[in-house]
């Protein structure tokens, strides 16, 4: 494919995409119906649809309007690339400029983003932007500006099989590049050769599994010790499950509502050489309960962008109750001398530290004894934790 005919492609899925088809389903099924696009057409693709789904404020304003075309032309301007080498009208490019078109392609993007208003320039919701400055302060707009670029990759090395160092050489057989990161013991940044990783043979073999470095962070905060009992009471795919088992032995139950999450878990831990029992009503006591809450997602929202203009103010609520159903469930299966682990990939205080004073305020005898917050400007993702404990 031509750039001019990535940039169409990209165009007509967000189109799609703003209609409210899923971002993921619709660039699935582009790629079954293209087949004239190869592995690296489609990985273009999907970068510029993210890009501008990450953008999508700004690049509008840029761009001239909120559609696929507008937030295409938008993403060029933003990147000093001149759109009239890809909006050509040849081929399968887009039609060629339009006048309107040309004369904001000619204007300077920095000075149109700087007389914007901040949640526009920054792209987020207005609606949330005062939330945001409240719990961010002075660093809200630089962060925010952090959330319009792609997360890094990084992986966890599993202890089990092997050290960070050992890990590094059997990557760098297969191609792939990587450095330690300094969020995390177990955090590998990868510097070159991403889409390789799922053939490594560090990745086959369970050395290594895709997680991000703050989210490790999150783990390695957790007192973990051989010979516990723990839970993961909202585990979805497992990742912070096979996270915790690489560090130590121990029981391990993985549980969530949605039971189909967990379909990928036991191929994952076998391939870990863990394991993992899962559990559709888990009986206590446990040592540990990790209760890692459906939240907003502000925290990943570079990863998952569509979360960011799908979110409302009453959706955040109904997050909020869930947030409290889940704590008061999960807290009788914490036997005496235990924690209970409250996180979330959230920045929202509404989410993080509100929710936990609800649950103290509710709940005698439980007290916070360690509470941490990991922000996207410390180099991984947002995340929440806060360790509780109950008196006897």
């Amino acid at each position: 494919m031509t750039p001019g005919a990535r940039i169409a492609a990209a165009a007509d899925l967000l189109d799609r995409i703003l209609a409210g088809e899923p971002g993921e389903k619709a660039l699935t099924a582009w790629g079954r119906r293209s087949r004239f696009a190869g592995s690296g057409d489609r990985a273009a693709v999907r970068d510029l649809v993210y890009e501008a789904l990450r953008c999508r404020r700004s690049h509008a304003l840029l761009g001239g309007s909120e559609s696929g075309r507008g937030l295409m032309l938008g993403g060029l301007i933003a990147a000093g690339i001149d759109p009239s080498t890809r909006f050509t009208g040849e081929g399968y490019a887009p039609e060629a400029l339009r006048p309107e078109e040309a004369t904001l392609a000619r204007r300077d993007p920095q000075d149109t983003l700087a007389a914007a208003p901040p949640a526009e320039a920054c792209d987020m919701p207005d609606w949330l932007w005062p939330e945001l400055t409240r719990a961010l302060g002075d660093r809200t707009a630089a962060i925010a500006r952090l959330m319009q670029s792609r997360a890094p990759v990084f992986l966890r090395v599993n202890l089990r099989k092997g050290d960070v160092a050992a890990a590094q050489a059997r990557l760098a057989e297969d191609s792939v590049t990587t450095r330690p990161h300094p969020l995390a013991a177990t955090a590998l940044e990868v510097i070159e050769g991403p889409r390789r990783i799922a053939r490594s043979a560090a990745y086959t073999d369970g050395l290594v599994e895709l997680q991000d470095a703050a989210s490790q962070a999150l783990t390695g905060e957790l007192p973990l010790s051989d010979g516990m009992r723990v839970l993961d009471f909202c585990a979805g795919g497992g990742g912070k499950t096979l996270a915790m088992a690489g560090r130590i032995k121990g029981q391990f139950t993985a549980h969530d509502a949605n039971v189909a999450r967990l379909k990928d878990l036991p191929p994952r831990a076998a391939r870990a050489g863990v394991a993992v029992t899962l559990s559709a009503d888990p009986q206590g006591p446990f040592d540990l309960v990790l209760c890692d809450v459906p939240c907003s997602g502000s925290g990943v929202w570079r990863r998952a962008p569509e979360g960011k203009w799908a979110l409302r103010a009453e959706t955040l609520a109904g997050l909020n109750r869930t947030q409290d159903e889940i704590l008061d469930r999960a807290a009788p299966l914490v036997g005496a001398g235990g924690t209970l682990a409250y996180a979330t990939c959230s920045m929202l205080p509404g989410e993080n530290r509100a929710r936990v004073k609800a649950f103290l305020a509710r709940s005698p005898g439980w007290t916070c004894v360690a509470e941490r917050q990991w922000l996207p400007d410390e180099g991984g993702d947002g995340f929440y934790l806060a360790q509780l404990t109950r008196g006897e």
